[in-house]
């Protein structure tokens, strides 16, 4: 072998035994992990193009003017050129498979797995965020991300026969176009596409991914524009503006509120919240309270007594909600789904575990009451 082609060979040896040293298996499954010069570069959509080379961002409530050079709030759009670009496009810090009850979304699909996606990255800034390593971080302070392009991410959940992909972790609005592109490829393929979200979406960049959404978990972390602004650095409006467009577009909505101790436990706060949810949504709307466990940056906090969560369950049921159930209690009763007509346990769980499903066909087997959700 001449000195040109020993050269090609270990060149070529070189590259593969890179591409062996950047990987991590994901349940037996190999994803290649880049080097950020290594990344794809996706224009992001719904912004627009200023003076000056600056840009503004239509994706979410704050509409980021972003100078050239610089990035959002989100952290994960930035101006370069005056083209604005996602980069942790196809690049998750997270691929897990979860079970659909954790996301949660307890009336679709039950006892199924989805294959849950996360980058790093968030449009809010709440103190109680659980995953705060993945939302309140950039891309550089990952400590590894995948390289997975969207079809390389539909064909992972095909392979482990997964019949739903999940945006979740993170802020998926954060991460819109990978999402997008994503739920477009997987409903060709007849997967079911489901987000977790904090609901800040604007309007047009909503409508267009429900195109091609099956289900949205929805946090309503609380009901005051106080607690948005001083807890999240957020704000309320645009998020009920979701609950709305998500209920008018017909993609299955749940609910999830998380019940922090002196923040957004207050009786008449959860009454007019469960109120605003029958009047402007429907009864029929799944709302979830979980409980608060210390973290982040309210760790001097005490996780949410149980009677808490109870009287809250209480205060649903009367304000005429159908379906109420509380999360982060493993074993309670009201983890569970009841028939509001015979009141008889339909599906039982502990904690993210099924039990028993005694809906079918979409009706309670006990009475026939037909059950809204996704069964099948």
């Amino acid at each position: 072998m001449n000195l040109a082609r020993w050269l090609v060979f270990i060149f070529l040896l070189g590259i593969i035994i890179t591409v062996l040293l950047w990987s991590e298996k994901i349940d037996g499954v190999t994803l290649a992990t880049p080097k950020i010069k290594g990344t794809v570069l996706r224009e992001t959509m719904f912004y627009e193009k200023l003076k000056d080379n600056n840009v503004q961002c239509g994706i979410c409530f704050r509409r980021c003017v972003i100078p050239e050079g610089r990035r959002g709030f989100c952290r994960n759009r930035e101006n370069k050129g005056g083209i604005l670009h996602n980069i942790v496009y196809a690049r998750p810090s997270a691929v897990h498979i979860d079970p659909i009850e954790k996301e949660p979304a307890l009336y679709m699909l039950p006892g199924t797995n989805i294959l849950c996606f996360g980058t790093a990255g968030c449009n809010f800034r709440c103190k109680f965020c659980h995953n705060w390593h993945l939302s309140q971080r950039s891309i550089e302070e990952m400590e590894y991300t995948y390289n997975l392009l969207p079809e390389d991410a539909v064909n992972l959940a095909i392979e482990k026969k997964i019949p739903t992909l999940s945006f979740t972790y993170n802020e998926p609005t954060s991460f819109y176009e990978y999402v997008y592109d994503i739920a477009r490829i997987a409903k060709l393929k007849g997967l079911r596409i489901l987000w977790h979200s904090n609901g800040a979406l604007n309007p047009e960049p909503l409508k267009e991914l429900l195109k091609y959404t099956d289900a949205v978990t929805i946090d309503l972390k609380g009901f005051t524009d106080k607690f948005y602004r001083e807890v999240s650095s957020a704000e309320l409006e645009p998020v009920l503006r979701t609950l709305k467009i998500i209920r008018e577009q017909g993609v299955w909505l749940e609910i999830v509120n998380l019940v922090i101790p002196t923040l957004n436990d207050n009786p008449e706060d959860i009454k007019r919240m469960c109120e605003w949810i029958k009047e402007n949504l429907s009864p029929d709307t799944p709302l979830h309270f979980s409980r608060f466990s210390p973290a982040y940056k309210l760790t001097a906090l005490a996780p949410t007594p149980i009677e808490t969560l109870e009287k809250a369950y209480q205060i649903a049921r009367e304000a005429g909600l159908n379906y109420v159930t509380i999360g982060n209690v493993p074993g309670h009763k009201y983890n569970s789904t009841f028939c509001p007509k015979c009141q008889a346990r339909v599906i039982q769980r502990i904690h993210f575990q099924v039990l028993s499903n005694n809906i079918k066909d979409g009706k309670c087997d006990f009475c026939g009451y037909k059950i809204p959700g996704i069964w099948d």
